[in-house]
């Protein structure tokens, strides 16, 4: 059979074979033919609705545990069953009617699987030119791994676990591991003196803010203070800001930031030398003076930016003086073997209970601003993750458990004529497949406490560590 390990960068999928051998690379050429063969017969893909208890004697005679793991976790009396060419499988998304119009695919052979590679979102005449990311590739293996040593790897055993009242042990374990991997970076950190900047980068809503004070608790805890500074905090006054191709502000775009400045405050900071930091509003888009900061030998700078991992931010710096860390929800919760949760929602879903907790936003706004998001991601972050240093993985295996009570009633508050309603329809079809879970089982300085609130690291300031002066702006 055939599994979906993890995805590529949002334009794919690597795959596995298990109960045999890795593929060659004529194995999977055949493949590719076949499937395009498929494609040419343009077969229907059909649908009917059966009792569940009857879809679950056929999974479990097909040998698919997984999928009987999901549907008994379900407590559904009837799902939905999809069929093509005589193969039956349960898929909760928008389906087409039949295989002709999936003809934009390729394949690509790898030492232990394969790539099923997808057309760019922005360009679809184009695939990704690049698909090697040995990293993030290393990342999502230890997570899948890690998921099948504590028994979560699937919705179906997370649904098991928060119905037993198991759900409160994974927690402690998942959160342990987060701050185990924190200290380990912290550590290494240390190790380098020299490694004075720390230039913390990722998509959004993966966590970055609470990562990056997490990482200055440790930091202190291995007797080196820090103290944190927003790249936004450097924008260019909106009068400068760069327009997009649309004629819109682009907040995203390397040149909206003032890295001339940037850079050399950070040379001023390690030379130990007095420096007035800026404030951004960001109402006005005006950069006011704030504190003015002096730091002590050893200080350690951690900055959060989305321009963090590119080679062109502080080109002037001794890069021995640099660590780049990439962070990032790289979520490996598998559905079944064939349907996995995408790293995507996951932080979607995130960014719709913040930005309604924090913003007042609707769910309809946050979904329309995501392909924007998405598209500036894949611009400024993608290209570059495979420069970091380290990378930390701030995905947890029962946060969509507890984001389902928060998510589903702003996703129920929409207009069924919007643009988003197809979207909003498929967030809700995937949170129908988890168990609820309550928010009190998170701990206060979780990274997902930045996105449900409650988090103690909100007013956490390290600056007080390690005899940092900080004055009040002028």
């Amino acid at each position: 059979p055939v599994s979906i390990e993890h995805s590529i960068t949002g334009n794919g999928f690597f795959c596995t074979t298990s109960d045999r051998p890795p593929l060659t690379e004529t194995q999977v050429a055949a493949i590719e033919a076949e499937m395009r063969a498929l494609v040419q017969a343009d077969l229907p893909i059909s649908t009917e609705r059966l009792p569940t208890a009857e879809a679950v004697a056929w999974f479990q005679e097909a040998g698919y545990e997984d999928t009987v793991r999901l549907l008994r976790s379900l407590e559904m009396p009837t799902i939905e069953l999809h069929e093509l060419a005589g193969e039956k499988a349960v898929f909760f998304g928008v389906l087409t009617p039949s295989t002709g119009v999936l003809n934009r695919f390729r394949l690509e052979h790898q030492a232990d699987g394969f790539l099923l590679l997808f057309p760019l979102r922005e360009d679809p005449a184009r695939f990704p030119g690049t698909v090697r990311f040995p990293q993030l590739t290393r990342q999502f293996r230890i997570a899948s791994r890690w998921l099948r040593t504590i028994g979560a790897e699937d919705v179906g055993s997370l649904n098991r676990a928060t119905r037993k009242s198991d759900l409160r042990e994974l927690v402690l374990v998942a959160e342990a591991l987060h701050e185990r991997t924190i200290a380990e970076i912290a550590y290494g950190i240390i190790a380098r003196p020299s490694a004075r900047i720390i230039l913390i980068a990722g998509p959004s809503s993966a966590g970055k803010t609470t990562f990056s004070k997490r990482l200055g608790v440790q930091l202190a805890a291995g007797g080196v203070p820090s103290f944190a500074i927003a790249m936004d905090d450097y924008f260019v006054e909106r009068q400068l800001t760069p327009v997009d191709e649309a004629g819109q502000l682009d907040f995203e775009a390397f040149e909206a930031v003032d890295h001339a400045l940037f850079s050399r405050q950070m040379a001023l900071l390690l030379a130990g030398e007095p420096v007035r930091m800026p404030r951004y509003d960001f109402r006005s888009g005006i950069r006011n003076p704030g504190p003015q900061v002096q730091l002590p030998p050893g200080t350690a700078l951690i900055v959060e930016g989305l321009h963090g991992l590119n080679p062109r931010v502080l080109a002037d710096i001794p890069p021995e003086a640099l660590t780049r860390v990439y962070v990032s929800s790289l979520t490996q919760l598998n559905i079944d073997r064939h349907s996995y949760v995408h790293t995507s929602d996951a932080r979607l879903l995130r960014r719709l209970v913040r930005d309604a907790r924090t913003r007042g936003h609707n769910a309809e706004a946050t979904i329309l601003r995501w392909e924007s998001v998405r598209r500036g991601e894949r611009r400024h972050i993608h290209p570059y993750q495979e420069r970091a240093d380290v990378m930390f993985n701030s995905a947890l295996p029962y946060e969509i458990a507890v984001l389902k009570p928060l998510a589903e009633p702003l996703l129920l508050r929409f207009d069924h004529s919007s643009p988003v309603a197809v979207e909003v329809r498929r967030l809700l079809d995937l949170l129908a497949l988890f168990a609820p879970a309550t928010s009190d089982v998170v701990p206060d300085n979780s990274i997902l406490r930045e996105f449900i609130g409650g988090s103690i690291l909100q007013e956490v300031d390290l600056s007080r560590f390690g005899r940092l002066r900080v004055g009040n702006p002028s």
